[in-house]
């Protein structure tokens, strides 16, 4: 090794000590507007479960594998529980084995910080790799129990259609969650070395130095390397996450801290998250098919230079929670690295509940592309777009073959009124603002949504494939979300 690359990781990492030992500073402190209604630090039972307690079946392992701790058994004595350790260094495989949980005790770090350079790693840092098995399930028991991938580590996750991989709650292990349950552990953390749009003063991204710690406070993000690889997720669920570590400080069922576009995500859904459901700072991650449902303040939210994108995305928020459908921000030095986040082929479908926010809002300078899109809300206090600042507006977001099926098309407030947002949605191609919505069993195309013209989103972004038509479900017989989901229908309860 160098002398000046020696010199450069003892650089880093006292870099990442002062940063860790701040907590305020970087990007921790980027929060959502109106956070979702955080429980207690102490989960509570609800009142009305949607299943009842599960007494358990089958006989518990005699013994955990290599690498786990044996905490005993659950679910009178069907399980064996198997905890995973706070820090996982080399490779960690998560087995399917019959009689067999996985539990998170605090925080289970994969790997160490190795830097924003992934030629110079920091000397000493060592990787993680975890790889989940199909069908495996894994609890944590309160809002400080999560799994943070650490920048520089990887975790393959990924299930089948028919055996998804489930990060859930101990009350869901014991059946006592309801349709309300939210926050019972802290969710999926993930960091990696793409461009960011939080950098130290003189600095302009993209850049190596554009560093930050992630809202939880206890591990960098950030780099200049956008095609990182922080590992796959395929089938999987994340159910009744999310929580608040300190005020504008949350954990959300899946965040996305600085995520590169070597990083695989389809089949993912997030399940009656307490804050977001998926949260982006910055990074370049693409996603395909997804579902988040019941989240209780956004359900995706973009921030901090975030350019990648979605597609094929359902999401339905719960009749009493949620907050806003989207999110788009774009905090740091937006000037120089605004979000520029792509959405197509998505269904919206917004809660009815007192005080819930709009389907969309864009704010602080966001571009972005939204390409054959479905908003749909029957609350009459809600609208379907919401765009704030001259920045925004600036940044000229754009929406083509988007259609809105809402009380109120477009908010009217004092920083970017109605027309303004109006005349931004009508310089895309084939909107309507005055939409009505046949979607069947909630989120499926139905003849309206048919007859709509549709634009080819690969033509924008070459991520996305090809398609003629707009929502996320083109009908009946598109069946992508059907095996591995929960709580989308009557009959696959969470």
């Amino acid at each position: 090794m160098t002398g000046t690359t020696t010199l450069r990781n003892l650089l880093i990492m006292s870099i990442s000590a002062m940063a860790l030992a701040a907590c305020g500073g970087g990007a921790d402190n980027v929060a959502s507007p109106g956070e979702g209604a955080f429980p207690p630090s102490t989960p509570t039972t609800p009142t009305t479960p949607t299943t009842p307690t599960n007494p358990g079946s089958g006989q518990a392992a005699a013994d955990c594998p290599t690498g786990f701790t044996n905490v005993g058994i659950i679910l009178n004595g069907t399980l064996r529980n198997c905890q995973l350790p706070s820090k996982i260094t080399g490779n960690l495989v998560v087995p399917a084995r019959a009689g067999t949980i996985y539990s998170i005790s605090g925080r289970t770090d994969v790997g160490e910080d190795r830097g924003a350079d992934p030629a110079n790693p920091v000397a000493g840092a060592a990787q993680g790799i975890l790889t989940i098995e199909p069908g495996v399930r894994i609890f944590g028991s309160a809002g400080l129990d999560y799994i943070n991938v650490v920048r520089g580590s990887q975790i393959f996750a990924e299930g089948t259609s028919t055996n998804p991989i489930i990060l859930t709650s101990r009350q869901n292990i014991e059946g006592t969650t309801g349709a309300d349950s939210i926050g019972q552990w802290g969710g999926l953390v993930i960091s990696g070395r793409a461009p960011i749009a939080s950098c130290p003063a003189g600095t302009t991204p993209p850049n190596i130095n554009c560093v930050a710690t992630f809202e939880g406070g206890v591990a960098l993000y950030g780099g200049n390397t956008p095609t990182d690889n922080s590992g796959r997720l395929r089938y999987v669920q994340v159910r009744y996450a999310g929580f608040e570590i300190q005020p504008n400080r949350e954990l959300n069922g899946i965040t996305f801290n600085g995520v590169g576009s070597g990083t695989a995500v389809e089949y993912v859904q997030v399940h009656n998250g307490s804050d977001d459901g998926m949260e982006f700072f910055g990074g370049t991650v693409n996603l395909k098919h997804i579902v988040i449902t019941g989240a209780d303040d956004d359900s995706l939210d973009t921030d901090e230079g975030y350019r990648g994108g979605v597609q094929y995305l359902i999401v339905r928020q719960r009749a009493n929670g949620g907050d806003r459908g989207f999110e788009q921000s774009s905090a740091g030095q937006q000037a120089a690295y605004n979000s520029q986040p792509k959405f197509a082929n998505y269904t919206v479908i917004g809660s009815g509940r007192t005080g819930a926010g709009d389907i969309q809002v864009l704010n602080t300078g966001t571009g972005g592309r939204f390409i054959n899109g479905v908003h749909v809300s029957a609350n009459a206090a809600t609208a379907c777009l919401d765009v704030d600042t001259s920045s925004t507006v600036a940044a000229a977001p754009r929406w083509d073959s988007v259609v809105f099926s809402c009380a109120t098309s477009f908010r009217n407030d004092s920083d970017i009124d109605a027309a303004a947002a109006q005349a931004l949605f009508a310089a895309g191609t084939n909107n309507n603002a005055s939409f009505t919505s046949t979607l069947t069993s909630g989120f499926i195309n139905g003849a309206n949504e048919a007859a709509h013209p549709a634009a080819d989103p690969k033509t924008i972004y070459s991520f996305f494939d090809t398609t003629n038509y707009i929502g996320a479900v083109r009908d009946a017989n598109d069946t992508w979300w059907q095996g591995w989901t929960c709580g989308l229908t009557s009959s696959s309860s969470c």
